[in-house]
């Protein structure tokens, strides 16, 4: 029969022989882990925050970096890094064919404007975080926040004007504004964020009315087409007629300047004449006379000069008709 034989007692464990080493590795275990809690990396993107016991210390910029291991913690935000807020939509999937949802968000996107209609509007708000501190120790929940206020001034800037300036003209307009109250509320608040653009994804009336509506825009659009080609017409025949009458008043102007000219210098020289007559007046008589003649005669045609008595008429008629 076999037995178990113990070891002596006084030979001590074998674990023991290495407990020296093990108490080595542990240190250096310790030692390892501070060196990890002490040093930090800071992407250029970002900026690192360092709290101690809770109580905001200083901001660290791109880089790297120690702190006081256990006793300070460290924050890291994405400063340089672009973000954007979805209202009345939320993106799916974004990439070559993107794919959208509307699920969950009419709520938010359904507005009432100034001439009391209803309007689907979708808009993305892009911003960065300009302040990390305040960021993350002013307001407990910023980006929920700046949700908000972008909801509250997009409806109250959509309540001041009419759906169509919504739906077309007035887009660009009211982006711009949209963008300065949400950064002017956000700097208010002390948010640490900056407002970089407001986009107007898409304004469209609500489907139950969009038929409707549609129909009202194309009678719209084809009442400017009306007005627009009255006032072509209007352009091309009013100018022409104007000038047509300008054209009638200067003739008849110079038509009646002519005459008058023509009267002044009539009378003019039967003055002269007059004066040369009572000079002479036989001889003035005779001079009227013979220029009456020189510029009547020739517009005669066969002319027969006689004597006083007519004598010798009829040979000389005889040979008029020969001569024919």
């Amino acid at each position: 029969m076999d037995y178990y034989q113990y070891p002596p007692a006084d030979k001590p464990p074998e674990w023991k022989k290495y407990l020296p080493y093990y108490k080595y590795i542990i240190w250096a275990v310790v030692i390892l882990i501070l060196l990890l809690l002490t040093f930090f990396q800071i992407r250029p993107e970002e900026a690192g925050v360092i709290t101690r016991f809770g109580r905001y210390i200083r901001t660290e910029e791109p880089g790297l970096h120690i702190k006081m291991p256990i006793l300070e913690n460290l924050y890291k935000v994405a400063v340089e890094r672009q973000h954007k807020e979805e209202f009345g939509f939320r993106t799916l999937s974004s990439g070559i064919r993107s794919e959208y949802t509307k699920s969950g968000t009419a709520v938010e996107s359904l507005m009432l404007t100034g001439d009391l209609n209803l309007a689907d509007v979708e808009w993305v708000v892009q911003y960065r975080i300009d302040d990390p501190y305040k960021y993350l120790f002013k307001v407990r929940e910023p980006v929920s926040t700046m949700r908000d206020i972008s909801e509250a001034i997009m409806r109250q800037i959509v309540g001041d004007r009419t759906v169509n300036e919504v739906l077309t003209v007035g887009r660009a307009e009211i982006s711009s504004i949209v963008q300065l109250e949400i950064q002017k509320l956000c700097t208010e608040y002390s948010l640490g964020i900056k407002i970089e653009q407001v986009i107007l994804q898409d304004v469209n009336p609500p489907d139950p009315v969009k038929d409707a509506f549609n129909a009202v825009n194309q009678a719209q659009q084809e009442k400017e087409t009306l007005i627009n080609q009255a006032r072509s017409e209007y352009n091309k025949i009013i100018p022409k007629a104007r000038g047509q009458a300008e054209e009638t008043i200067q003739k008849a102007e110079g038509y009646a300047t002519e005459r008058v000219n023509n009267s002044l210098g009539e009378a003019t020289r039967f003055n002269a004449l007059y004066r040369e007559y009572l000079k002479a007046p036989e001889i003035t008589k005779q001079r009227l006379y013979l220029e009456t003649m020189q510029s009547v005669i020739p517009r005669l045609g066969n002319k027969i000069i006689t004597d006083e008595d007519g004598n010798n008429v009829l040979p000389l008629l005889q040979m008029q008709m020969k001569n024919k």
